[in-house]
């Protein structure tokens, strides 16, 4: 079954409107803001498998563009479920056969449309146990995407916590000056994907990977210019939107100056009053901002089974 097909087979099986015992009512739903993290809130009494109103949705998405992460709790789908559900809030994501990305299937050129985070299913296992650092994903392509749902499903007896941070946050704790000095900035992140296919037995987050590039190295892949500073769409809110690992440059930045920069600002990004660590529960799905967050994971024992499916959904040209 082809990514499009499945896609167009959750749609058509989807819960209808005339289906009363299959309709979530708005009123059974509660968000509760998390006062005390940098972001995040938590959305009881929702049912993803049942149709959904609009008014359910709007409510969602402004939720959503408020907290930039919604912790949506006791869940049991299956992928076609899931995938209905996540296309109320947008095209799934797919990049384009020259830019990979996690996934990215061999005979398509594109990620399937649900993706396992896992080293517990063997063939389609992806991101394996290991630590990953802060970062965006889909950053290196010409459109990222605008957010991402991930689903726990199986879970380890420790580690393999999630943590996300507020690039808004973050960007409106800098000080004026360097504010002004970065508002007007073009930043480059390279595809890890493409460093990775150039050596072969490697990982595509690790930490020995270069975090910056001067002008005598090689480029590797395409090369994609968005905004430093970014605004979001809904909100017009501004935030910082740099990974703290990836191998980045700036535009007509000089080298040294460049990589200082970074630096300082990688540093800040990093501070602790910007996070929020989610501990996972079976069923839970943590869907968030992918435009104005970055996300990391703790590693876990490698003889533990995770796993946690993941559905991008399609975004637009930073600004």
């Amino acid at each position: 079954m082809t990514s499009l097909t499945q896609l167009s087979q959750a749609i058509h099986d989807a819960p209808r409107w005339h289906q009363p015992d299959q309709f979530q009512h708005p009123d059974d739903i509660q968000i509760i803001p998390q006062h005390d993290a940098a972001l995040g809130a938590v959305v009881y009494g929702l049912d993803a498998r049942k149709a959904q109103s609009g008014e359910t949705i709007l409510k969602l998405k402004q939720a959503l563009a408020e907290h930039l992460i919604l912790i949506i709790k006791q869940q049991a789908l299956d992928d076609l479920q899931y995938l209905a559900f996540a296309s109320y809030f947008g095209a799934i994501f797919r990049s384009s056969p020259d830019t990979p990305v996690l996934a990215t299937q061999a005979d398509t050129g594109t990620p399937p449309d649900v993706v396992p985070v896992s080293n517990a299913v063997g063939q389609g296992d992806y991101t394996g146990h290991g630590e990953l650092t802060p970062h965006a994903d889909h950053q290196w392509t010409p459109l990222p995407s605008f957010g991402s749902l991930l689903y726990a499903i199986e879970l380890p007896q420790e580690g393999g916590q999630t943590s996300w941070i507020n690039t808004i946050q973050a960007y409106a704790a800098l000080d004026d000056d360097t504010k002004a000095q970065i508002d007007q900035l073009q930043l480059i992140t390279y595809n890890p994907f493409v460093r990775f296919q150039n050596n072969k037995g490697g990982n595509a987050y690790a930490r020995n990977m270069p975090k910056y590039r001067f002008k005598d190295q090689p480029i590797l892949g395409h090369a994609y210019p968005h905004p430093l500073v970014r605004t979001h769409p809904e909100t017009g809110r501004k935030a910082l939107w740099l990974n703290t690992h990836t191998e980045v440059e700036l535009v007509n930045y000089e080298d040294q100056a460049g990589n200082q920069l970074i630096e300082k600002l990688r540093a800040h990004i990093s501070k602790p009053e910007f996070a929020y660590e989610h501990h996972w529960e079976v069923g839970d799905i943590v869907f968030w901002d992918n435009q104005v967050t970055l996300h990391s994971r703790r590693p876990f024992p490698a003889d533990q089974r995770r796993l946690l499916k993941r559905i991008s959904l399609a975004g637009s040209r930073p600004f």
